[in-house]
């Protein structure tokens, strides 16, 4: 590290210049739904709700074919569809006795019912639309339905439903078909409302790079009274990728890069025929691939520290992607570390990101002071929480971030208490890479 820059702080005895809101641990992000019958991903989800206790839990293939709820059979010559909810009961059972409950996102398109053979992923997502709009609207209805039996009424209103994964992309969405997103969430939104009214609906979960989506979907549903109670969207700040046989290696923009994306989206929602929707980033983090290995690093805990400090102020949550490595997009993983999106590594082994959100997660909710690379706190029993980072984005411009803080306190003695990430400390995958 280079000298350092000095910044002196004074904070005002009893003055507080803000709330720091814990927008950032509403919800976290999951590998397919179906892998949550696996015990080391439920073993990793308690560890993870533990020490940091979100709220809710999104993943993708609740309608995929391993969950197994869309069936097909013949019948005396007839096609005849029923429903299997064996796998969604336990997999959901689990979340609820862990205190997490689902946000839960309709996709992706069950075999039998597809148009299309178009599929992503390894576990092979069916991206098509539906071959039925009937046959998928009552497969909707019977959802929701079985899940107010099962779980009541009072519990699953609380569950925000959105609708699909990144239509924008024709990998999410054959041909990334706009107006054909639009009559999928207008059926769907509408087939869960005639079940529940107040369950809440939203999306259209669009990923960076077509934002006139926002725009367009939301007039849509204001000229064609199609229910929306949130919007949702998501953000990384990867450049774009070089291949190699095993990683995926990519660049990232500066962090102002997804806050002012936060912002611009927020804009586009004022302006819009709906001004107060709420705003959930549904995913989150630099990188977009699964196997890129600044997942890994300390430098995504300090990139990512400013967000989880600032977003809040723009956003009503923003969802970390993913909780842990347990994750099989591109394949089953070859190895404990291979640059996978967890806050855990294989066998609950903690990345330097999960440590991060414990800091926040240890903050209290009275700004006292904050810029860029520094967040202060006062915690409800008058003690200080402070987080400091310092992301050094190209290595000829790495110096020390040094502070002078003053702090008034009613104690002649003072404890103070130092954790700490770099590459010496909090850094398994560097522990992992000298033991060869």
């Amino acid at each position: 590290m280079g000298e350092g820059i000095v910044t002196n702080i004074k904070i005002e005895k009893g003055k507080q210049i803000g709330i720091f809101p814990d927008k950032w641990k509403f919800c976290v992000g999951s590998g397919r739904i179906g892998l949550a019958l696996q015990k080391e991903y439920i073993d990793a989800l308690l560890y993870v709700k533990k020490h940091i206790d979100f709220k809710y839990i999104r993943a993708h293939g609740l309608l995929h074919d391993d969950v197994g709820i869309y069936r097909e059979d013949i019948i005396d010559g007839n096609e005849v569809s029923f429903y299997n909810f064996t796998y969604i009961d336990r997999i959901y059972d689990s979340f609820l006795e862990l205190g997490i409950r689902p946000f839960v996102e309709i996709g992706f398109m069950p075999s039998k019912l597809a148009s299309g053979t178009q599929t992503v992923f390894y576990w092979r997502g069916n991206v098509t639309p539906p071959k039925d709009y009937g046959k998928w609207e009552r497969l909707i209805k019977s959802v929701v339905k079985h899940f107010i039996d099962r779980y009541g009424e009072k519990e699953v209103v609380q569950w925000p439903f959105e609708i699909w994964n990144e239509p924008n992309l024709n990998v999410f969405w054959k041909d990334a078909n706009q107006a054909e997103y639009f009559k999928l969430y207008e059926v769907t939104a509408k087939a869960i409302k005639e079940v529940n009214e107040n369950i809440k609906v939203g999306g259209p979960a669009i990923c960076g790079g077509s934002d006139y989506w926002i725009d367009d979907f939301l007039h849509f549903c204001y000229k064609n009274k199609v229910p929306v109670d949130f919007l949702t969207r998501h953000a990384y700040t990867g450049k774009p990728p070089q291949y190699t046989p095993h990683f995926v290696y990519q660049d990232v923009h500066p962090i102002e890069y997804m806050l002012n994306e936060f912002k611009s989206v927020r804009e586009k929602v004022r302006n819009s025929p709906f001004p107060d929707l709420p705003i959930h980033i549904t995913e989150f983090n630099s990188s977009y691939h699964p196997l890129c290995p600044i997942h890994d690093t300390p430098f995504n805990a300090a990139y990512l520290a400013r967000v989880l400090s600032e977003a809040g102020d723009y956003v009503d949550s923003f969802s970390y992607w993913t909780f842990s490595d347990v994750f099989e997009e591109a394949d089953v993983p070859r190895a404990i570390f291979h640059g996978g999106f967890g806050l855990v590594a294989f066998n609950n082994i903690p990345k330097p990101v999960f440590h991060m959100f414990t800091f926040f997660n240890a903050m209290g909710n009275k700004i006292l002071y904050r810029d860029e690379h520094i967040l202060i706190t006062e915690r409800e029993n008058g003690t200080i929480a402070i987080v400091a980072w310092n992301e050094v984005m190209k290595k000829e411009e790495a110096t020390d971030r040094k502070y002078k803080i003053e702090i008034p306190v009613d104690y002649n003695d003072v404890f103070i208490k130092q954790k700490l990430i770099d590459e010496e400390n909090g850094n398994p995958w560097r522990t992992w890479i000298q033991m060869g």
